[in-house]
């Protein structure tokens, strides 16, 4: 059975250009998934966020991790040609619990080559924001973009 809430059309947006109303949703959300709040009342507080605003939102607004949560995903980097940096790099996806499913890596020219890797994220510890800070965190990685998720 499908969930209703994924029978809407739904949008990506770039965090800076939601409402703060949305944006604090989010973070309540979040202290209330964490433990970090025991209440919805304690977690709007923090936020400062009217109770009222919090459930106009709560099911309309997601992370992008919630909503691809068990599903499959493709990035594409693009990184510096270096002894063991794809090694590297699939040490760090293994070690989140991603699944990789396909690699195609292109040949390196002047000391760069374009990655896309496609992974099963849906045992993935954390969220998949975490793993693209880390994967971008690497010294060899110059770029990681989403081009795609699926179920």
């Amino acid at each position: 059975m499908r969930s209703k809430r994924f029978d809407k059309k739904f949008y990506l947006v770039r965090e800076d250009v939601l409402p703060d109303v949305m944006k604090k949703t989010l973070e309540a959300k979040e202290l209330l998934d964490r433990g970090r709040a025991e209440s919805v009342g304690e977690a709007a507080a923090i936020v400062n966020l009217s109770r009222s605003a919090y459930y106009k939102y709560r099911d309309t607004v997601y992370p992008f991790s919630a909503v691809i949560k068990e599903k499959l995903i493709t990035l594409f980097f693009h990184l510096e040609d270096r002894s063991g940096s794809l090694s590297r790099l699939l040490a760090i996806v293994a070690d989140a619990g991603c699944n990789v499913l396909t690699i195609h890596q292109t040949i390196p020219l002047q000391g760069r080559a374009n990655v896309t890797i496609s992974l099963d994220i849906s045992a993935i510890q954390g969220d998949i924001e975490e793993l693209l800070e880390k994967l971008r965190g690497l010294d060899f990685v110059e770029k990681v973009e989403v081009v795609g998720t699926g179920a």
